[in-house]
């Protein structure tokens, strides 16, 4: 069984049908097992005898469209994947805190992610989701850094 986490597009805890309790449910019903969510925002990591990204992703998104009323893409990514995406370090050197928020930018297609820093020090908030889906399109979802982190964590603590 390999371990994988997925990262939903648009999740709004304040919604009741995205709750982290009826994700891990369409997660268990697809028959994965060790299913976790980690903070609300839609990451969920789970085991699956599947070595298919494509297949997870496309079958996860319409299971979540059929069991609860909300179509939302699904970016896999299998433990290994992010183990070396933390280990390559992108933001070396670089703090995620109050006036800076170090970002990952999921994509389906090549490159598979983005790093972004946000400058957020400025009066004005910069509009970076707007700038990313007009360059990338809008399937796409971003993470913190420290999100990323957290994620691999738990696939660490899962095995």
């Amino acid at each position: 069984m390999a371990s994988y986490a997925a990262f939903l597009r648009g999740i709004m805890p304040m919604n009741p049908n995205m709750r982290n309790e009826k994700l891990r449910g369409v997660f268990e019903r697809l028959g994965f097992t060790d299913v976790q969510t980690v903070i609300s925002s839609g990451n969920v990591v789970f085991k699956s005898g599947s070595k298919s990204i494509a297949t997870l992703e496309a079958k996860i998104e319409k299971a979540l469209t059929a069991e609860l009323g909300f179509k939302s893409a699904v970016f896999i990514r299998s433990k290994e994947e992010l183990e070396k995406l933390i280990r390559t370090d992108p933001f070396k050197g670089k703090e995620h805190g109050r006036k800076t928020y170090l970002i990952v930018t999921f994509l389906k297609k090549e490159p598979r992610e983005i790093f972004s820093v946000l400058d957020l020090s400025a009066a004005k908030t910069p509009d970076f989701m707007a700038k990313v889906e007009k360059e990338y399109g809008k399937t796409i979802t971003t993470r913190t850094w420290k999100t990323v982190g957290r994620i691999v964590k738990k696939l660490g603590e899962a095995i």
